[in-house]
């Protein structure tokens, strides 16, 4: 009986060679440390294509559509213009180029920051982990030379020994516990050499990115020197042409009945939206419905073929009161109105509204302008370059380059309102983006012929200017 004991033991570590021999064990264990460690060391050929490269990618495909529509409405506009030999419209191309590469230099550094905030923790990571895979390691090796100076003999002598069973089944059962315990630290070890592995390519692809946005931001820079500079030449040799236009009554009331087409029409298009998605939240709903009631209905099904001969009644939590499924039914995927996405409805923001820009208050709401139509907003004069800010929560609808505006932004706030804010060196957000009160969303500057570098700055509701200074506080 005590023999055949010993042999089922036996047979069984048997089947473990590597906790039997543990000479054996320690070289296939040291070859398959070694062999982990090659993980430890960064890919030669390191993947070129950057994670920013395909999120950049990405995100200009989503654009495309949107910037076609704004396209497409802007043609719109101009088909119904009679001005010929508008002096601001050969500063279009240069302004529009200058705005590009201000936009594209301030998304490069908050890129860069994000990037080099990466690699910090990425960094970080790698030193903490370098540290635990060293201890581990030092751990293993302590492990297989205890093992090793041990020799083959420990278990066999006890098996052999003729000792009590049960204590001899306890030593080999502590032995099989030594064993495991070493198992898990291989492949704790494994696992953390991988990650190893891991961190450094993401650091490497942290470092290529870097390499990217540097050398963008080279190009961007050198652009926006050449468009500077091709800007005021042109200026120098329209001055007197400028001069003149700005004064014509006829161009004034030309812009203003321009920007009012564009406003109507951009909110023309909101509404349409807002119309589809409405639609496409219906239609999700229904289908949502239908399923709910055919899975209600086959199960109704399947209880009567389980009893036949007794009626089935619904479980309560089968019943479906179709006046209560629609607002139950396809709520998660509702896109969220105005007032939902951005917080207070922006009626409610009366007087407490900050104007975008500090400066000199030049025109105001109802003002004349010479001979010309009375102002519609206000003008503000400020340094070229001081930062603009959104009044307001909303979405960007419109980004782009308007004869009389320059280069000019519009942000719609839900509820039929805007702000528009004109003239800028620069506008820093493109169509379809969503900010936030006190974001930086353009640069004041001279923009469309203006003679005074600052901001022009309108209200709308509806489609009509109101005056902002009944909105805003000067706290």
């Amino acid at each position: 009986m005590l023999r055949q004991h010993i042999r089922q033991l036996a047979l069984q570590h048997i089947q473990q060679p590597w906790q039997l021999r543990p000479a054996s064990a320690f070289s296939a264990v040291v070859a398959a440390v070694f062999l982990s460690a090659a993980l430890w060391q960064p890919s030669a050929s390191a993947q070129q294509v950057t994670e920013r490269t395909r999120q950049k990618q990405a995100a200009e495909k989503e654009r495309a559509d949107l910037q076609q529509k704004l396209a497409n409405l802007k043609r719109d506009i101009d088909k119904t213009e009679t001005a010929k030999g508008n002096a601001a419209d050969s500063l279009a191309e240069s302004e529009q180029a200058i705005s590009k590469a201000n936009r594209s230099l301030r998304e490069l550094t908050q890129e860069q920051a994000d990037t080099e905030a990466k690699l910090g923790v990425l960094v970080k990571q790698q030193s903490e982990l370098s540290g635990v895979v060293n201890v581990q390691q030092a751990q293993l090796s302590k492990l297989l030379r205890e093992q090793y100076v041990a020799g083959n003999e420990d278990r066999i002598k006890l098996l052999l020994s003729g000792d009590n069973p049960n204590r001899i089944n306890r030593e080999l059962q502590y032995m099989g516990y030594v064993s495991q315990a070493q198992a898990r630290l291989i492949e704790t070890l494994r696992v953390n050499l991988q990650a190893i592995k891991d961190n450094k390519a993401a650091t490497q692809n942290a470092k290529f990115e870097l390499e990217e946005i540097a050398q963008e931001e080279n190009e961007q820079k050198k652009l926006l020197e050449k468009e500077k500079a091709k800007r005021s030449t042109l200026l120098a040799q329209l001055s007197t042409k400028l001069t003149s236009q700005r004064k014509e009554v006829g161009n004034l009331q030309r812009d203003e009945q321009r920007l009012s087409g564009l406003v109507d029409k951009l909110a023309q298009i909101i509404e349409e939206q807002k119309k589809a998605e409405a639609a496409a939240r219906e239609k999700r709903r229904q289908e949502q419905l239908a399923k709910a009631k055919a899975e209600h209905d086959k199960r109704v099904a399947q209880q009567a073929k389980a009893a036949p001969g007794t009626k089935s009644k619904p479980a309560p939590s089968d019943a479906i009161d179709d006046d209560e499924a629609p607002q139950s039914l396809g709520r998660n995927d509702a896109t969220p109105s105005p007032e939902e996405n951005f917080g207070k409805p922006f009626a409610s923001l009366r007087g407490q509204l900050r104007l975008p820009v500090r400066g000199d208050l030049l025109a105001k709401f109802g003002g004349k302008r010479g001979d010309g139509p009375s102002w519609k907003g206000l003008f503000i004069r400020a340094p070229e370059g001081t930062e603009v800010k959104a009044v307001a929560a909303g979405r960007v609808v419109y980004a782009d380059w308007l004869r009389g505006f320059g280069n000019l932004i519009i942000v719609d706030h839900g509820n039929q309102y805007m702000t528009i804010y004109g003239n800028n060196q620069s506008v820093l957000k493109r169509a379809g983006d969503l900010v936030k009160t006190g974001d930086v969303i353009a640069s004041a500057g001279n923009s469309g012929g203006n003679e005074q570098s600052g901001l022009y700055f309108e209200m709308r509701h509806q489609g009509r200017a109101f005056d902002p200074l009944g909105w805003v506080t000067t706290r």
